[in-house]
């Protein structure tokens, strides 16, 4: 990476939620029918929180740009990121994000129960000022995120996107792929991975990583250079978060050494904080409580 001052200013844009969490036996199916919880909670949800969770964990000066509602919901989010150490820019909606997730056995359903407004013009233009005044910014795919791409100042700040289950094609990630220096995506959605990061390397970026599960991850440069690190062994507890602790595992590395393996090797470690916790980060449990059922 190109030099950085001794703690790098990072920004990150994009999703922030309240989420209901429910635990099942197996998830349903497509019929009518009653079933029975194992336990359900709220808590934190959305990958730009994520991320601002474990680089705030990993002492990276973080801030977090994030749509929230003058509501009860948006007030719990901002108030449980916050106890957690996430210094949060609140970007004005009509609504904060809300999300059910029916999980069992490592599957999920996630029901959006509510998205954020369009921002403002004004909200817009913060949001990139602050991303341009930034040593690294995280743009993630939203709303707001391709509006920050769109106003951002030149020369651009380094950007890194993550393009979650990515096919290849679909045309709404374009913009955040074509604008990215580092992009990051699961391998949900093709049978070869590695084809796909060196379409996504064709299109602009220096470096593609890609998480394969329980498999671990891998990575490739634009110089052909092939990365494989395995899973760190993990008691289960939540999958949900996990890219996103992978993702802030690996920044904050990069931004204290130059190898990509060791930094690999951060990532899964801090991948391991999520999943075995049943928030994004273990930090949030001091503050949400699950409830049993």
């Amino acid at each position: 990476m190109a030099d950085v001052p001794a703690r790098p200013h990072v920004v990150i844009c994009g999703p922030a939620s309240w989420n209901h969490l429910i635990a099942l036996d197996e998830l349903p199916e497509p019929v009518p029918h009653m079933q029975f919880a194992r336990r359900a909670w709220h808590t934190v949800g959305g990958t730009s929180a994520g991320k601002a969770l474990h680089l705030s964990d990993l002492d990276v000066d973080v801030r977090l740009w994030t749509s929230v509602g003058d509501d009860a919901d948006g007030a719990r989010l901002c108030e449980h990121l916050r106890e957690a150490g996430v210094v949060v820019e609140t970007v004005d909606s009509e609504q904060t994000e809300q999300h059910v997730n029916l999980m069992a056995d490592g599957g999920r359903i996630s029901l959006y129960v509510s998205t954020p407004s369009p921002p403002t013009d004004d909200a817009v233009r913060a949001a990139a000022g602050a991303v341009g005044a930034a040593d690294l910014a995280v743009i993630d795919l939203s709303e707001l995120g391709r509006l920050v791409l769109d106003a951002m100042p030149e020369p651009r700040t380094p950007l890194w996107t993550d393009l979650h289950d990515y096919d290849g094609t679909a045309a709404f990630h374009e913009p955040f792929l074509r604008a990215a220096d580092v992009v990051f995506m699961n391998d949900d959605a093709v049978e070869d991975p590695w084809v796909l990061m060196e379409s996504c390397l064709d299109r602009g970026p220096r470096l593609a990583l890609c998480t394969l599960g329980a498999e671990g991850a891998i990575a490739l440069e634009a110089d052909g250079t092939r990365h494989e690190v395995a899973a760190t062994p993990a008691t289960v507890v939540d999958t949900n978060g996990a890219g996103d602790a992978f993702m802030a595992g690996f920044l904050a590395a990069r931004l204290r050494t130059t190898s990509v393996g060791a930094a690999l090797d951060a990532a899964v470690a801090q991948a391991r904080v999520a999943v075995e916790s049943e928030h994004l980060h273990p930090a949030l449990a001091q503050s949400v409580s699950p409830r049993f059922l």
